[in-house]
């Protein structure tokens, strides 16, 4: 039996970055259906959290799990989710882009707190800003200026 530990961090925007999760309710209740889905379907979302326009999810992969299929089956589903229980008012949709980064187990406790701190870190910083650094910090150099956008 393999043993691995493998942690993303993935980042993905609203279609366009409209703001279709604008109220914590609906933000708590998306994050909640995420990591319950998420743990039918064999997939261990250790943290997920986010804003209005974005989610943030931590998720260690599996033996035969890959990065996008991974990040689809999340996404897909979620968005077929909020719009059959009309949780938004127009038609929902996550953007086609994403950021997954690894995650080192020394650095775990850091990525939990940043996303855990969502509510209160985009009361200081945009979305945009907050691309913008990631885009900085993780030498995406090669990324479009609209890629989650």
């Amino acid at each position: 039996m393999p043993h691995i530990k493998v942690y993303i961090h993935f980042v993905w925007s609203t279609k366009n970055r409209v703001p279709f999760l604008n109220s914590p309710e609906i933000r708590k209740k998306v994050w909640r259906h995420i990591a319950e889905n998420a743990r039918f379907k064999g997939i261990f979302v250790d943290f997920v959290n986010g804003y209005a326009d974005h989610c943030h999810c931590l998720v260690s992969l599996g033996v035969d799990q890959s990065i996008q299929k991974v990040v689809n089956l999340i996404k897909g589903e979620s968005s077929h989710w909020i719009n059959k229980n009309n949780l938004t008012t127009q038609k929902f949709e996550w953007q086609n882009d994403y950021f997954a980064v690894s995650v080192s187990e020394s650095k775990l406790n850091v990525v939990r707190d940043y996303i855990k701190n969502q509510e209160e870190h985009h009361t200081k910083k945009s979305f945009q800003e907050e691309y913008d650094e990631f885009i900085k910090n993780y030498n995406f150099t090669n990324f479009g200026e609209d890629k989650l956008g």
